[in-house]
């Protein structure tokens, strides 16, 4: 109890922060009525869930769309209509205009702080790989696949993980570009790639969609970090990501954040116990 009462006491600071930022910024409201005007944001998402997910109808889910559809719902917005997208097209399609805001496990780092306005942290989550039952290759970090000279791993284009291979020193050849989850079983099962890197939510969820006794996870990846995403928008709707701000902080104080984004598997603890600026600073 005593740390829901810490919890709720950030999240009411947060609220009383983001309450007085939106004061200052609300003369700047032009986007916020644009979007009231056509009763819908278009949001840029991945189809990656539990983070994003589109039905066979089309309809949109997963924890980020639905706290989106909520806030945006409290702003006047009717509904989000969604572009599935690579991680690597996100920002730019952002800033070419054809989305108003990315809702997609899009984690929060120095240099996409810098290109873009995030919101208060949404989703968190700590990497993972999937690998074939047993481990053959005893991967526990990407400096893991690093050394191996014969190993590859998949990761989605211009994500965090392909980054992260990267950085640990996999050369660009062995770290193979995946365009979706269900490729990146697809091609473990059939031994193309040694490891697939994802979120260890989306990984779970594709280990139980694919139903596989042959394939096991390892995770957290050792090394790596935690992360926390945001709804990030362009660079000139900061008056719009701080009206988003404020409904995102009530939701979190009243505990229907906790509501939306746990039977997901996420932790709503986890996204009150730190901020955009602590996250936009971490190397």
């Amino acid at each position: 109890m005593k740390k829901l009462g810490i919890l709720a006491g950030v999240a009411g600071l947060a609220l009383t922060a983001v309450l007085a930022a939106s004061s200052v910024g609300s003369a700047d409201d032009s986007k916020l009525e644009q979007l009231k005007a056509q009763g819908f944001a278009r949001v840029a998402i991945a189809n990656e869930p539990p983070y994003t997910a589109v039905a066979a109808d089309g309809k949109v889910s997963g924890a980020a769309p639905d706290v989106a559809r909520e806030i945006f719902k409290r702003l006047g917005v009717a509904d989000i209509v969604a572009s599935i997208s690579e991680y690597g097209a996100m920002i730019p399609g952002l800033q070419a205009g054809r989305f108003d805001v990315v809702t997609a496990g899009l984690f929060m780092k120095p240099e996409r702080c810098a290109a873009v306005v995030y919101s208060e942290p949404v989703l968190c989550d700590a990497e993972a790989m999937l690998v074939k039952k047993g481990n053959p290759k005893g991967f526990k970090s990407y400096e893991d696949v690093a050394k191996d000279t014969t190993a590859t791993i998949g990761a989605p284009g211009g994500g965090t993980e392909e980054k992260l291979a990267l950085n640990a020193g996999v050369p660009r050849e062995r770290v193979i570009v995946v365009p979706d989850g269900q490729s990146g079983v697809k091609m473990l099962q059939d031994g193309r790639i040694d490891a697939y890197s994802l979120p260890v939510l989306s990984i779970n969820d594709l280990v139980k969609k694919a139903a596989d006794p042959n394939l096991e996870v390892i995770a957290p990846v050792q090394g790596a970090p935690v992360y926390c995403d945001g709804a990030a928008f362009k660079k000139g709707d900061e008056a719009l990501r701080d009206a988003f701000d404020v409904e995102l902080a009530k939701l979190k104080t009243s505990g229907e954040f906790a509501k939306i984004i746990e039977p997901y598997g996420f932790s709503a603890a986890a996204a009150m116990s730190t901020t955009r600026d602590k996250l936009c600073a971490a190397k």
